[in-house]
């Protein structure tokens, strides 16, 4: 009895050993020490940055910004139409959600964050404002938390770098856009020396392809207008 005991314990610490293999060989992050600005969580070769935090929204509202990175050409080139629905995710100070809500006057922007303050500021600026179409929403580090094939668009300025699951954000946001729904990147260039912004918050456009690609979408548009960032519209499929 007693050798039975010993065998059914060891053969159950096997079975606890593999499923905790198997969950590991799963698991499409590897760990690092974090660097600086850095988590430490490492997906497809890239570190993960650190969240910007939302006391930093005077930069986000700068005066200056729209001509630093000409954000006007980077909304007048975004594929939409008056009715489209909208999801700005990682939205902050709605500096591109209020400005995308004018070209949907007959459809909405979802302006999704996790961060509270971030939804308390984005909803008393839509009623300072009297927007209408811009709803705050609160996702969560996984999913932007909205309907299924219910988008047109999925804006994320500056924004992917940051996001903690992207393989999990990814699958959600596929979820979430229509068929023919686009998915649009605006990242700062990491392959450009100039762009004086810390490493870990630039993103090379090879780097980009191979996280997008790995999560079934591909590249159907590159502007090439902007004066820092990448403008990357991608569609779902191979």
């Amino acid at each position: 009895m007693r050798y039975f005991r010993l065998f059914f314990g060891g053969l159950l610490l096997i079975l606890i050993a593999k499923g905790a293999c198997m969950a590991q060989d799963n698991d499409p992050y590897t760990y690092k020490t974090p660097d600086r600005d850095g988590t430490g969580k490492v997906y497809k070769g890239r570190e993960i940055s650190k969240i910007m935090s939302f006391h930093g929204v005077n930069w986000l509202e700068r005066p200056s910004r729209s001509r630093e990175e000409n954000t006007d050409e980077a909304i007048a080139n975004l594929p939409l139409e008056p009715d489209h629905q909208v999801a700005d995710i990682g939205a902050g100070s709605g500096f591109y959600t209020f400005r995308i809500a004018k070209r949907v006057p007959e459809g909405k922007v979802y302006a999704v964050e996790v961060q509270e303050e971030a939804l308390i500021y984005l909803k008393d600026k839509a009623e300072e404002l009297g927007v209408t179409n811009v709803e705050a929403t609160k996702g969560d580090e996984k999913t932007p938390n909205l309907s299924n094939n219910a988008l047109d668009m999925v804006i994320m300025v500056d924004v992917y770098h940051e996001l903690l699951y992207p393989h999990e954000m990814l699958a959600a946001i596929k979820k979430s856009l229509k068929t023919d729904g686009k998915l649009v990147l605006i990242e700062y260039r990491g392959e450009d020396p100039e762009v004086a912004i810390k490493p870990l918050h630039k993103m090379t456009l090879a780097q980009i392809e191979k996280e997008m690609k790995a999560n079934g979408f591909h590249l159907a548009e590159k502007g090439d207008f902007m004066h820092m960032q990448h403008f990357l519209v991608y569609q779902k499929g191979e």
